[in-house]
């Protein structure tokens, strides 16, 4: 099972441009091999666009500056680069070759913005779970990121089942997280990490390629959904 997760910048490029730029990052995302896709900074609306053109299932969960989507989208449609992140925002998974059969999600902290982890249980019993963690600096908010990294954890843990396989993936905003009882995948570069319980992995993440789309590298890792449970991993 082929995994990328990616930071969507709210739809906008590095540097920045004032035209839409949907069409370019559908057809970045679709010239990719992935399986299941976990997206952050995802403007509202695409998540359904997305999955409709790429064959995929898909939830979301809303996070931040969402009030009066219909005029943000409006702004955001036609000049991303002057409403930035006040575009609206959520959380996304896409999966494709997999039924999703149950989602939820937990708010991990509600100012100075909405954060989630949310995931979704596919048809053969895995359990996907997506995050986007406060960001900041300093001793105290990398304290508050390393919490919320093992709250989320936690969460996943607990919604799954005891034994259930699970990635765990996104944007930490940490460049270290640990989760009990998750192994990291390695690979990483910064902040954007890949976890798995009771599943194996074969190689590193490798981050692909984006052109100047996002300010955040998109990453893949290849999962081994067949190993056993309790298989020991060594990241």
């Amino acid at each position: 099972m082929r995994v990328v997760t990616w930071n969507l910048f709210h739809g906008r490029a590095v540097p920045e441009r004032r035209e839409y730029l949907y069409d370019e990052f559908l057809a970045l995302i679709g010239s990719w091999e992935w399986d299941v896709l976990l997206l952050q900074e995802c403007p509202p609306w695409w998540p359904e666009l997305l999955a409709g053109a790429l064959g995929a299932d898909h939830r979301r969960v809303l996070t931040s500056r969402n009030l009066g989507l219909a005029l943000r989208r409006a702004i955001a449609t036609r000049r991303p680069d002057l409403i930035k992140a006040n575009g609206g925002g959520c959380n996304a998974i896409l999966v494709r070759g997999r039924e999703i059969v149950a989602h939820h999600s937990k708010r991990l902290r509600f100012v100075p913005e909405r954060r989630f982890v949310h995931g979704v249980e596919l048809d053969d019993g895995i359990w996907i779970c997506n995050l986007h963690l406060q960001g900041g600096n300093g001793p105290i908010k990398r304290a508050n990121q390393m919490v919320e990294a093992r709250r989320a954890g936690a969460w996943a843990m607990r919604v799954a089942g005891e034994h259930a396989p699970i990635v765990l993936g996104g944007d930490f905003n940490i460049s270290s997280p640990s989760a009990a009882g998750f192994h990291r995948i390695p690979g990483h570069r910064g902040i954007d990490q890949l976890f798995v319980r009771t599943l194996a992995f074969t190689g590193e993440v490798r981050a692909l390629e984006r052109g100047a789309l996002s300010d955040h590298p998109p990453l893949r890792a290849n999962i081994v959904v067949s190993a056993p449970n309790g298989a020991e991993i060594h990241a």
